[in-house]
């Protein structure tokens, strides 16, 4: 099993300066590279200090500049916010400065807050039809000359400026959690990432049936790489386990608000929900946040990684931007590389 970072400039509190931010995520993703990660990935969002990136490839660029081998991920950019030919360029430009070590992922949006802002009136259930004429546009530019007439964009003859350094394109991502998404996945020779949120092994396990269901239906096409994703942190000792539950529980307040458009968002801090109060609260009940994500001691996220190793997971993504302090998030780094990752060499 190969490692991939999913990481996060992010503020939970104004109290925390935009510097320190900026400097603790590089020192994160130069851990992910010197220690033997295979890809670091950045989001795209819009308008919120939980999540700041505007533009996934302006930090994937920044973070090329100071890695040496760790390939580098857009997961995802939200096709609904894009022009094909604008976003074709920028993606291409970015595997030409990272010297051909861009991960092309691209999804549908997660938060009905940022299509409200970003794409008025466009509901985020109907970003997928956006993603599926994005996607052929894009490979269409990057190979030369193409005109475009569809239903979300139409545009004269035009190209990609300039074009991918990896040949035929760089290797293609999709974030998929619905049969559709995954027979789209398949049929257009994608990647796969995967996120469960807090839910029980039990939906990576749906999750992997989809995949399979997708690839039985389209034999004639490869099989991709699957990547699964959990928030992660370990941790010295087990009477610890609190600590990462307490932060999840935070900032799940925060993306409950985003996800279902719940509350208010002030200056750009999301308001957390009370958990309590919304149907899905068995989710964030701390025993089963324990169990669900991967916290742990090393011994303990070795076993439950082994699950996922055990269901046919090939890369697994530690998405790391949790709430936690600073100092936290690297010693959970630290263990993660030297006790854990050795397990699966």
């Amino acid at each position: 099993m190969k490692f991939q970072l999913a990481i996060n400039l992010e503020r939970m509190t104004p109290n925390l300066e935009m510097s320190e931010v900026a400097r603790h995520t590089l020192e994160m993703v130069q851990m992910a590279d010197e220690g033997g990660f295979n890809i670091v990935w950045a989001a795209e969002h819009h308008a919120l200090e939980m999540t700041i990136a505007p533009n996934p490839f302006q930090l994937l660029t920044w973070w090329a500049m100071h890695t040496n081998s760790i390939r580098l991920g857009s997961a995802v950019a939200v096709a609904a916010y894009w022009h094909p030919i604008n976003l074709a360029g920028e993606a291409a430009m970015t595997d030409l400065l990272s010297n051909g070590r861009l991960e092309f992922g691209i999804g549908s949006g997660a938060y009905q807050r940022e299509f409200d802002r970003m794409h008025p009136g466009l509901k985020r259930s109907d970003g997928w039809l956006y993603m599926q004429e994005m996607l052929p546009a894009i490979l269409a530019l990057w190979q030369g000359d193409y005109e475009h007439t569809g239903e979300y964009w139409s545009f004269p003859l035009s190209t990609s400026v300039p074009k991918p350094l990896q040949n035929p394109h760089p290797p293609i991502w999709v974030a998929a959690r619905s049969p559709m998404t995954f027979d789209f996945a398949i049929k257009n020779d994608c990647n796969i990432m995967s996120w469960p949120l807090t839910r029980p092994m039990s939906e990576a396990e749906l999750y992997k049936s989809q995949l399979d269901e997708a690839i039985r239906k389209n034999p004639e096409c490869k099989p991709p790489i699957f990547a699964m994703m959990r928030h992660a942190c370990v941790y010295d000792h087990a009477d610890r386990w609190e600590m990462p539950v307490k932060a999840a529980q935070r900032q799940l307040g925060q993306f409950e608000n985003l996800f279902k458009n719940l509350g208010d968002v002030c200056n750009g801090f999301s308001q957390s929900v009370d958990l309590d109060s919304i149907a899905n609260r068995d989710e964030y009940d701390p025993k089963m946040l324990h169990d669900n994500l991967l916290f742990g001691t090393p011994d303990e996220v070795i076993d439950k990684l082994r699950l996922y190793e055990e269901i046919g997971v090939d890369e697994f993504i530690y998405y790391a931007s949790l709430g936690l302090e600073h100092k936290e998030q690297l010693r959970s780094m630290q263990l993660f590389i030297n006790e854990v990752m050795p397990a699966f060499r």
